[in-house]
This record gives C-alpha cells, sequence and structure tokens, in this order.
C-alpha cells in the first residue's frame, strides 16, 4: 500500500484545495508538475504549482468566474490546462474539459448543456469551433481565452489573464474561497464521448473522487511521491484521476506528454514506476516489442522465449495465491537479471511496480504476453459515472481477464440479465440538466445500473462481457459479444483491428485491420514487399488472414464463428472517427462508413 500522508481531514471530509494546501506545506519543494521545454522538462514544485493556481485563480475571479459555473476547457496537456483546473476548482467553480476532436455540433450541445459563459481553448485551430457560438443568441457563451497568443484576435490571451491575476492577488481572499468548499460540491462535469447519442455531463464532487483516491492506494503499494506520465485526454475520467486527482493526493510528480505519440519515447526517458494504459495502448507496445523479437537472430531469440515461459510460470503461481518453488524462483530471477530487464530496460518499462489497464476489456492473449515479461497488467473497471475504479486486480491478489474485486466500500451485483450494479461512494451525483439540475444515476437503493455485462466468480472477482448495447442479438435470437469475438481475431499477429456485425442477421462477418508493425515485418520475413495496401491483396496474406479467423472460430462456439470477412489496410483511430478519444470502438461511426461492404459480406 501507498505510504499514508497526512490527510486533513476523514476522506469523505476532504476537499481537493486542502490537499494541495497540505502539499505546498508538507512537501512544498517536491516536484509537482513537469512539461517538455525546448531540450529537457521544466519543472513546478508543489509551492510553486499553489503560488501559480492563486495567480490563474485571481485571473479568472477578475474575468467574473462565480462558484458553481461551468468553464469549459479544449486544451492539450500542457501546464496551462493543469494549472488552471485546479484554479477554477479553488475558486468553486466547475471545470469541464471538452475533448480536442469533438466536431462543432458536439462543441454546441455542450456549451448549451452546460451553460457555459466561458471557454478556455489552445489556440487558432479551436476558434472555428468556437466563435461561432458567440455571435449565437441561443448559445450562453460569452468570452474565450486563448493560450497561444498568435491570431486571437479580439480574445483574451492566457498571458494577459494570468499577469491580471498576478497584480490583483488577494492571499486573504483566496483562502477564504476555497475553504468554502464542501465536499458534496461538484469538482467536475465530465461528458461521456458519445459513443451514441449526445454526449451526457456526469457530475462528480470532492467526496465522490478523494474517497475512490483514498480506496485504490489502500490496495496499490507506491513508491513515494511517484511520477506519472500523463498522456491521455482529461475529458477521460481516467486521466483526470490519474493525472490530476491522485498526483494531488499522492503528492505525486505529473510528466505531461502533450502529444500521445510520445508517449513511448517519454517511458524510454523517464523510466517510470507506474504506467497506465487502456487496451489499444498495450495492444500497439506488445506490437512493438514483437516487431522487434521478430528482428532478433534466431538463438537470442529462443532465449527470450524461454525466459518468457518461465515469467509466464512464476506469474500463473502467483494468480493462483501459490508459493513459488525454490527452483522456479531462481529460475525467473535469473531470466529476469540476465534476459528480460535488459530488454524493458529498453522500453523504458525496467522499473515497473504497477501496470494498470481499463475503459474496456483487455485482450487475454495481450495480458499473456506482458505476463511473459513478468508484468502482470492489473485489469480494473469503472465508469464516469463511479468516479473511475470500481474495482481492480492488485499484486495480491489477482486473475488474468477478469478486472479485479471491489475496492474497499464499493459493492457490486448482477441483474437478472447479467447487467452489472454499484453501489457506494464514489456513484457520481448524477447526470446535469441543461437547466443545471441534477438527475441522479441511481435507483431508490442506491444501485447504478452500469451497461455492462459481466459475471461475478465463486472468489468475488469479476469478468466483463460486453457492453450491454454491444451486444449481437442474431436473427435466431442468439446473444454474442462482439469484444469476445474481436479479440479472438486479434490474437493473431497480421490483425491489428477488428470489428464484429451480425444484429439481426444469421451469422456474423467481420472487418479486419492489418496491423501497421507486424504485418510488414511478417510479409518481410517472407519476402513479400509493398505497404499495407498492397499486402491486403497479396494471396499470402489472405490465405494467412483465412487460417487466423479459422484458429479463432476453433475456440468460438458455433453461433460466434465468422463466416466471412473483409480485409482492410487503413488503421482506425479518433482522427478518422472509428474510435473514441479513450480508443474505444465507435460501433455506429464503423457500421456507417463500412455499411456497403457489411452488406456485400451478406450477398451471396
Amino acid at each position: 500500500m501507498t505510504t499514508p500522508l497526512r490527510l486533513p481531514a476523514d476522506p469523505a471530509g476532504i476537499t481537493l484545495p486542502a490537499l494541495l494546501l497540505r502539499n505546498a506545506e508538507d512537501h512544498g519543494d517536491l516536484p509537482a508538475l513537469s512539461w517538455r521545454s525546448g531540450e529537457g522538462w521544466s519543472t513546478l514544485t508543489w509551492r510553486e504549482a499553489r503560488r501559480e493556481v492563486a495567480v490563474l485563480a485571481a485571473g479568472y475571479a477578475a474575468l467574473g468566474v462565480q462558484p458553481g459555473e461551468h468553464v469549459l476547457m479544449m486544451l492539450g496537456n500542457r501546464p496551462e490546462h493543469w494549472l488552471s483546473d485546479l484554479a477554477l476548482t479553488h475558486l468553486g467553480a466547475v471545470p469541464v474539459t471538452v475533448y480536442g476532436t469533438s466536431a462543432p455540433g458536439q462543441v454546441a450541445h455542450i456549451v448549451r448543456h452546460s451553460g457555459a459563459r466561458l471557454a478556455i481553448v489552445e489556440g487558432a485551430g479551436e476558434l472555428p469551433r468556437w466563435e461561432p457560438l458567440l455571435a449565437d443568441a441561443t448559445a450562453p457563451l460569452e468570452r474565450l481565452v486563448v493560450v497561444e497568443a498568435a491570431e486571437v484576435g479580439e480574445h483574451r490571451t492566457y498571458g494577459s489573464l494570468h499577469a491580471t491575476g498576478a497584480r490583483l492577488l488577494d492571499p486573504e481572499a483566496f483562502e477564504k474561497a476555497w475553504r468554502g468548499i464542501r465536499p458534496s460540491d461538484a469538482l467536475t462535469v465530465v461528458y461521456t464521448s458519445g459513443t451514441t447519442g449526445d454526449p451526457k455531463g456526469v457530475r462528480l464532487t470532492h467526496r465522490n473522487v478523494l474517497v475512490g483516491g483514498v480506496a485504490l492506494d489502500a490496495v496499490v503499494d507506491f513508491p513515494e511521491h511517484v511520477g506519472h506520465i500523463c498522456y491521455l485526454p482529461f475529458a477521460h475520467i481516467a486521466e483526470r484521476l490519474l493525472g490530476i486527482y491522485l498526483p494531488v493526493l499522492r503528492t505525486g510528480h505529473v510528466y505531461l506528454c502533450a502529444d500521445p505519440a510520445q508517449v513511448a519515447a517519454t517511458a524510454r526517458e523517464l523510466h517510470p514506476f507506474q504506467f497506465f494504459g487502456v487496451p489499444r495502448v498495450w495492444e500497439k507496445l506488445a506490437a512493438s516489442v514483437r516487431g522487434a523479437l521478430a528482428g532478433l537472430p534466431e538463438e537470442r531469440r529462443r532465449a527470450v522465449e524461454a525466459a518468457n515461459e518461465t515469467a509466464r510460470a512464476h506469474v500463473a503461481c502467483r494468480e493462483r495465491g501459490e508459493q513459488p518453488s525454490a527452483e522456479l524462483e531462481a529460475a525467473y530471477r535469473r531470466a529476469k537479471e540476465e534476459v528480460l530487464d535488459p530488454l524493458l530496460a529498453l522500453a523504458g518499462f525496467d522499473r515497473l511496480v504497477w501496470t494498470a489497464s481499463a475503459s474496456a476489456p483487455m485482450p487475454l492473449d495481450v495480458a499473456r504476453f506482458w505476463a511473459g515479461f513478468g508484468l502482470v497488467i492489473m485489469d480494473a473497471w469503472g465508469l464516469t459515472e463511479t468516479s473511475g475504479v470500481v474495482t481492480a486486480n492488485v499484486p495480491e491478489a489477482f486473475r488474468l481477464g477478469s478486472v479485479g474485486r471491489p475496492l474497499d466500500g464499493m459493492e457490486i451485483r448482477t441483474a437478472d440479465d447479467g447487467e452489472i450494479l454499484v453501489r457506494g461512494a464514489t456513484v457520481c451525483d448524477g447526470y446535469l440538466r441543461p437547466d443545471g439540475g441534477v438527475d441522479s444515476a441511481c435507483d431508490a437503493d442506491g444501485w447504478f445500473a452500469t451497461g455492462d455485462i459481466g459475471r461475478i466468480d465463486e472468489d468475488g472477482f469479476l469478468w466483463l462481457t460486453d457492453r450491454k448495447k454491444d451486444m449481437i442479438v442474431t436473427s435466431t435470437g442468439k446473444n454474442v459479444s462482439p469484444a469476445l469475438v474481436e479479440n479472438a481475431l486479434k490474437e493473431h499477429p497480421l490483425i491489428g483491428q477488428a470489428f464484429v456485425h451480425g444484429d439481426g442477421r444469421s451469422y456474423l462477418v467481420a472487418l479486419l485491420v492489418l496491423d501497421p508493425e507486424l504485418a510488414p515485418a511478417w510479409a518481410a520475413a517472407r519476402g513479400i514487399e509493398g505497404d499495407l495496401a498492397a499486402l491486403v491483396s497479396h494471396p499470402a496474406v489472405r490465405e494467412e488472414t483465412d487460417r487466423a479467423v479459422a484458429a479463432a472460430n476453433a475456440r468460438l462456439n458455433r453461433t460466434e464463428q465468422i463466416k466471412r470477412h473483409r480485409l482492410l489496410a487503413e488503421e482506425w483511430g479518433p482522427g478518422t472517427g472509428e474510435l473514441t478519444p479513450s480508443l474505444k470502438l465507435r460501433r455506429r461511426a464503423v457500421l456507417a462508413k463500412y455499411q456497403q461492404v457489411i452488406d456485400a459480406l451478406y450477398t451471396p
């Protein structure tokens, strides 16, 4: 468990500003926030960070920001975002981050729904989505603050706001403002990513978030003041928790990674003690490692494979709750020292004590791949509505493929149809209404229906099946989890992404996307040349893909088996609309984009 720091009150009675004060008083010289600056890093200590928060709070107060009002932000993972978030919180305002990939219609919906008068945006690139709302009589938006000062026209710049705050800062007024905040007050509103329909605003309180954070720390053993590479969008509950709230709770050190494409390079530089990635991130990292291993000389590759098997045997003992034998323990230590740790060091993963995933079911083959390096990805589960984590695997009790057991204070059960129900202090205040009110997300007994289907085993571990709304019901009335089938298909290294369809049909079909890293390596090893588009039509690639589908079908029941498929070269992503910003599949978007292709798969 993480070494407990001084808490200013019972966890249920804490606010985030109280923790920031503790950090400045007890650990003021420790690093709080770092970001890229030229060839190196710029850093603020906790004392300096709190001073910056106070200055910005004065600047936003001078703009008329009031307690309880929503302020929107469309910024990347940069210090202005992190500091403004905390500054608004200290005023009693409610920071709301909007995904940078949001379409103009989604931005307009959030502006109207939240009633926000102020938005903070990164630069000129965001203005076309926001400026029309300033002139729209039906939208409440009154003003924009622009962080990057070039070409901002009449808008207020972040620099001028900071200067105003430095001039007007009244320390006594700053302290008085945050001390009036109650644990039951809103800490943030997180808008769901809108995989179906308009995004919903989930209202989370200080108590929701901090009680959950303390419960998570009770089961995770971190070094003191642990660092965190912050690269996921702050609009997602996972990064709000990991990149803002938990570091304030733990007095951690946040490394802002503004470009998610640089996260692997950042890990190689920093050698972190913890790393979180959604399943797609772990899949991509695994593909990269597999590609590198494929290029090793045969003797070296066999040594790595032998070490992998030893590590998996060691992990399997721990998974069963058994003590590894002295012989296995010695073999594992030897494999780590001589083979695995030097390889992990190349990726910056040699010091990891906590590796985790959430947001979607982790493919079991990916979890087993990393177990071969001694890394147990502690899959966890939760939703925006539950302030993040509800259940988690921990080093002392885990099951690969499950999402662990409930944290202290959380209850889970399943309804008759398998839907998972949750009750506890971290369940959100409710869904924001356009009139500023809140609709409860729970039933009369306090249970929140999550929309996820799963089962709880005899040892209390939760196993996810799929989202209830994503379950396929075939024309014969059979229920199929598309995620289960897709993960089976992706076990072959050629297949990087998969989409399964069959709702209302007599059989399932699949769209398969070649892995952009492993497919070229596979082809090169067989003397096949060409880009992904060329590989899609190559007979050898198509034959191997057919074998991959057949192998997956052999592990699935008859209803789950794929009858026909189409191979694609274009990788799906948030920028092209097939994935959410948190890298979950937008099934409706994929179906709409490839409707003709899918229809052809059902044409005799």
